[in-house]
């Protein structure tokens, strides 16, 4: 009955992969956040608003349509930090130009060994990697550095007798830019239970950039890395390391991780092949599905409130083609089945009629408009029996 997918063009192939890639960039950031929980519950109602057109639940359909009608509001309300930042980062990418340098081997190795020395001598320490994201907007006060990454300068700048020592060392473009600076904390106190202040201003920052943030606790002197609005505790050094470089391989990936490869494509293969299967049933919906077609079904006639005493011999044409018209969408969600023509017969006489067929007599879903009905009279035949007969029957 439907053929949108053999109209495919290749504007339209565009259109989906576009929308695929913006889905998939959203979930991936919002599965990092705490807004995730939330696109579950949406997931979850939109599957109980289509079982319900499905199964013709009219009252529960009914209020599901007025929640979707201020559905865009009630996003904007949930998830306006999300949203701030969002369009932030898309303000400070289309304004930054600096080409960024990543850390070289040697210079990972200086970083891991030096803070795996500090958390082993209960040397609290602060540092942050930068990502992508600038984050200059994020940070208050600290020092003017720019030096090179070193086991003394690293140490110097964390020794408990320094004036720095409480806030965080800034690592950019393979340099130390800044110390002593300040980071925002955070208000995930689910994440920052039994940890210090160092720890929270970590997560703070991993949850407004995509900086990798790295803290060593001087109570327990133990290593914990926050980053995209989690924080976690590292084992070894060895994990710390392994952590570091990834982080650094999908910021700044070599030009033969940029070419497309298998590899690419089954990385979160399980979350892209969920939103590009969203964006084809988006396209399906939205747009085919908002053109008009018009179909025809034959439907049964049926008699009701046939007096007791009365019998119908013949109805003629038994089945009526009835012709309708609406969004291809509104045929997706319906039964067929349970479409009716019904003639009243309660104030029937005996003999032959003619009766004329009007939508009142076809039972069929509000958002479709009957078109046509053929024919549009039928013959009925109806007798008077006895009541003998009645009581037999």
């Amino acid at each position: 009955m439907f053929t949108p997918f053999f109209n495919i063009g290749v504007a339209d192939v565009i259109d989906i992969l576009v929308v695929t890639v913006l889905l998939y960039t959203a979930t991936a950031w919002l599965r990092q956040t705490r807004a995730a929980f939330v696109i579950r519950g949406i997931f979850i109602l939109a599957a109980v608003y289509i079982i319900a057109r499905y199964l013709d639940l009219q009252l529960t359909a009914w209020l599901f349509q007025g929640f979707f009608a201020i559905f865009l509001i009630i996003i904007v309300v949930i998830f306006q930090e999300e949203l701030r930042q969002i369009f932030e980062r898309i303000a400070v990418w289309s304004l930054t130009t600096k080409a960024a340098r990543p850390l070289r081997s040697d210079a990972v190795d200086i970083l891991v060994s030096t803070l795996a020395d500090l958390a082993k001598e209960k040397i609290g320490a602060l540092v942050v990697v930068e990502g992508r994201d600038p984050i200059d907007r994020h940070i208050m006060g600290g020092i003017e550095l720019g030096g090179k990454i070193s086991e003394p300068l690293l140490k110097s700048i964390f020794d408990p007798h320094s004036p720095g020592h409480d806030g965080a060392a800034i690592i950019e473009n393979d340099r130390i830019s800044r110390f002593a600076a300040h980071l925002p904390l955070s208000n995930d106190f689910q994440q920052l239970v039994n940890v210090g202040t160092r720890h929270g201003a970590a997560l703070g920052l991993a949850e407004l950039s995509d900086a990798l943030c790295i803290a060593v606790s001087e109570e327990r002197g133990t290593i914990s890395v926050a980053r995209n609005g989690r924080l976690r505790q590292v084992d070894n050094i060895q994990e710390l390391g392994l952590l570091l470089r990834r982080f650094l391989q999908e910021k700044y990936p070599s030009s033969e991780r940029r070419t497309f490869s298998l590899a690419l494509v089954k990385e979160n293969w399980v979350v892209k092949l969920v939103t590009f299967s969203l964006a084809v049933g988006l396209w399906y919906v939205l747009i085919p599905g908002s053109s008009t077609v018009e179909v025809t079904y034959k439907l049964p006639v049926r008699v009701q409130n046939v007096p007791a005493d009365y019998h119908v011999e013949e109805v003629m044409p038994s089945q009526v083609n009835a012709t309708f018209t609406g969004p291809r969408r509104a045929f997706y969600f319906f039964d067929p089945s349970k479409l009716k023509v019904t003639v009243d017969l309660s104030a029937a006489e005996t003999g032959r009629k003619v009766l004329r067929l009007t939508e009142q007599n076809v039972q069929h879903p509000q958002d479709l408009t009957l078109q046509q009905l053929d024919p549009q009279t039928l013959r009925v035949s109806v007798r008077k029996v006895s009541r003998e007969q009645t009581d037999k029957g």
